[in-house]
């Protein structure tokens, strides 16, 4: 059986910095002893989403997504357990040995995944057949270099070009052992049905006679392509890009951002463009910050993507004003997304880039800097000019400013906003705040009855400009267990049955009856024990006692009632017999979903102890300072509620006693039982009401 050797896997793991890997998606800030940016995984725009370097964990406290460094990559990635390890090993340099896989084996695989391999299979197709073929170099790299790009670019975003044929990619990737369902489901190949919608049989490319632009996800995985016909009246769109599938959502994919978050991250600035080649252009003209819609209008996925890694974006138009006027709306979005907005026009029938192939690099570099305005602003100037002296145009202009001042979330910005537009207009400020409150309490009207809002908060008051934005819930975090095809997957990899189990050793050990439902008072007894065994396990109690030896010697002869917390105290218990400390590092790398959630929930703080109370010699006890207490009121808690549980049972059978002998036996087990209740709430402190003694 294929599998990645433990050896690999955990090697994989301590070469994973979760700064490092985490950095890759979204721009981290320190505060404090953890990391902090604003969620990847749903729309935020405070950041609430929190890296713990020492602990080797992420969590995000408003969606509740939590893990290691390989739980990240899944999520982020939407991929296995064993693709996230191949993508953490790539990244690292570190070489994994896989035997060859039976089709038993071949089938256990993910879906995406083979979605991905294809993809990237076919990605290398089209870049072989550019380079190496009569067709690809005389017409799809003669075009590429007509259009000035240089090997290097073509290399690194891995252009490509498909024949002008119906079939090769279909009998190139038959040939290499491909699917045809996974070249139909990444729209590579297409099914032709007839009239009544039935499967003819046959099949043809997607992609024919075209330069192919691979689009990567922002990891470097092929997801999709844009490919451009170079035929001359070609009846065809001009552009034709790859369909929906599962790796390929258009409206969550900027183009060239994979090979442009570093720079994006570094210059603090995000440039927009719209097509491939302006991007292209741009890249090659060291100006490396460049993404682009792909000709499609701006979403909100996509808005998220940028302000992963800059909360400044500038938006680059060429001179069409009737292209400007339609791309308001997007700008407006960009906005709403709390992102720092700004223009740069080019001359009449320039884009980025025709004019930087026009001027050159330097020339080009100085034109965004010279010309480069506040959105808001350039709006201003916009529609003033298109309204002149007409009275009713410049009253309609003013309120499409306003609309877009609306969509600004912080209210010290729309305040500098109105401000600048009262003098733009030469308007009563007073008068625009005014207008500005109206327009925001008709969108609330229509965001109350059902429709989209088009404004952003509460109105400013008078002269105030300030406002909110309308709180959203926040989901729970979800865990489940692994399907059969999951379980495959993971035994072929490497994972033990007990790992599937839970990880490792005879973790399922309760009876049906033990499995009853568990009071929460229980649970939550069981899972701050399981707290302290975590964090604390190495911390001296007392001289060769150990916090992992003093709980684990206290629990001896009692079982977790709750299943989750009764595998994360065998697992404890296992690296402790294997001499290690069960750390959060270790097991929030565990192949169960479930334990890896929990892991990372314990070890998660949300607030860290201001610094302010050292300066002010104000002396905050911490919980290290007082682990013998927290431990014996761990131990002495989970013990009263288990005794008051069996105090239950045994008042419960006195009501059907089976005979005499039983039922004074139970009393005096009911008796004993009390007893140890009232010592147990004394040792405690805790008030024991009259009717209990």
């Amino acid at each position: 059986m294929a599998r990645i050797p433990k050896e690999t896997v955990d090697q994989i793991i301590h070469h994973a910095d979760i700064v490092e890997v985490v950095g890759d998606f979204v721009s981290l800030k320190r505060k404090g002893q953890n990391m902090w940016a604003c969620c990847p995984f749903h729309h935020e725009k405070s950041p609430s989403f929190s890296v713990a370097p020492a602990k080797g964990l992420y969590k995000c406290f408003g969606c509740g997504k939590a893990g290691g460094v390989v739980q990240f990559i899944m999520d982020i990635e939407g991929t296995s357990y064993v693709e996230a390890l191949k993508y953490l090993a790539k990244k690292y340099g570190i070489d994994v040995q896989e035997e060859e896989k039976t089709p038993e084996q071949q089938l256990a695989q993910n879906e995406k995944d083979s979605q991905f391999i294809v993809s990237n299979w076919a990605k290398d197709h089209y870049h072989r057949l550019l380079l190496h073929t009569d067709e690809g170099q005389g017409i799809g790299l003669s075009y590429l270099r007509q259009r000035g790009l240089n090997q290097t670019t073509i290399k690194t975003f891995e252009l490509g070009y498909s024949l002008d044929q119906w079939d090769d990619l279909l009998k190139s990737a038959t040939a290499a052992g491909f699917e045809q369902k996974y070249l139909e489901k990444t729209g590579l190949v297409i099914r032709r049905e007839d009239d009544q919608g039935q499967d003819t049989g046959r099949r043809y490319d997607r992609f024919r006679g075209r330069v192919m632009f691979p689009i990567h996800n922002v990891s470097g995985r092929v997801i999709g392509f844009g490919a451009r016909t170079l035929k001359p009246n070609d009846k065809t769109a001009k552009y034709l890009n790859s369909p929906e599938s599962e790796i390929y959502h258009k409206s969550d994919v900027l183009y060239g951002l994979y090979q442009a978050r570093q720079a994006i991250r570094t210059e603090e600035l995000c440039y927009l463009v719209e097509g491939y080649l302006d991007v292209l252009s741009l890249h090659q003209g060291d100006i490396r910050n460049v993404v682009a819609s792909s000709g499609t209008s701006l979403t909100d996925g996509q808005i998220r993507l940028i302000k992963r890694y800059t909360d400044n974006v500038t938006v680059l138009y060429d001179g069409d004003a009737a292209g400007i006027r339609a791309s308001l709306r997007g700008i407006d979005m960009l906005l709403e997304g709390g992102l720092n907005v700004r223009v740069v026009l080019f001359p009449d029938g320039d884009d980025p880039d025709s004019y930087i192939r026009k001027v050159g690099d330097q020339r080009f570099r100085e034109h965004l800097e010279g010309a480069s305005q506040d959105f808001i602003q350039f709006k201003t100037d916009l529609v003033s000019r298109e309204a002149a002296q007409d009275p009713v145009k410049k009253a309609e202009a003013i309120r499409e400013v306003l609309q877009s001042i609306g969509k600004v979330p912080d209210p010290i910005k729309r305040q500098v906003f109105l401000q600048q537009t009262s003098q733009a207009f030469s308007i009563d400020e007073q008068v625009l705040i005014t207008e500005y409150n109206k327009l925001v309490r008709t969108a609330s009207g229509k965001a109350a009855g059902g429709q989209s809002s088009s404004g952003s908060g509460a109105a400013p008051t008078t002269g105030s400009g300030y406002g909110s934005q309308p709180a959203t819930r926040n989901p729970q975090p979800v865990t489940r267990n692994l399907t059969p095809e999951e379980e495959a997957e993971a035994l072929m990899y490497g994972a033990s049955p007990e790992d599937l189990m839970g990880g490792g050793g005879d973790l399922q050990t309760l009876t049906p009856e033990e499995l009853e439902p568990v009071p929460d008072v229980l649970a939550q007894c069981e899972r701050e024990v399981v707290r302290l065994l975590l964090l604390y396990s190495p911390q001296p109690l007392a001289p060769e006692v150990s916090v992992a030896q003093y709980l684990l010697e206290q629990l001896e002869d009692t079982n977790f009632k709750t299943g989750l917390y009764a595998d994360m105290l065998h697992l404890c218990r296992q690296e402790l017999e294997q001499g290690r400390w069960p750390e959060v590092r270790t097991l929030i790398q565990h192949s169960r979903a479930d334990i890896r959630s929990l892991v990372a929930e314990l070890a998660t703080e949300k607030y860290e102890l201001s610094p302010n109370w050292t300066t002010h010699q104000i002396y905050v006890p911490r919980e290290l300072d007082l682990l013998q207490t927290a431990c014996d009121n761990a131990i002495l808690r989970l013990n009263k509620v288990n005794v008051e549980r069996e105090l239950a049972v045994r008042l419960e059978a006195l009501r059907h006693p089976a005979d005499e002998a039983s039922m004074m036996e139970n009393l005096q087990t009911i008796h004993l039982l009390k007893q140890m209740d009232n010592q147990l709430a004394n040792m405690l402190g805790t008030v024991i009401p009259r009717a209990a003694l």
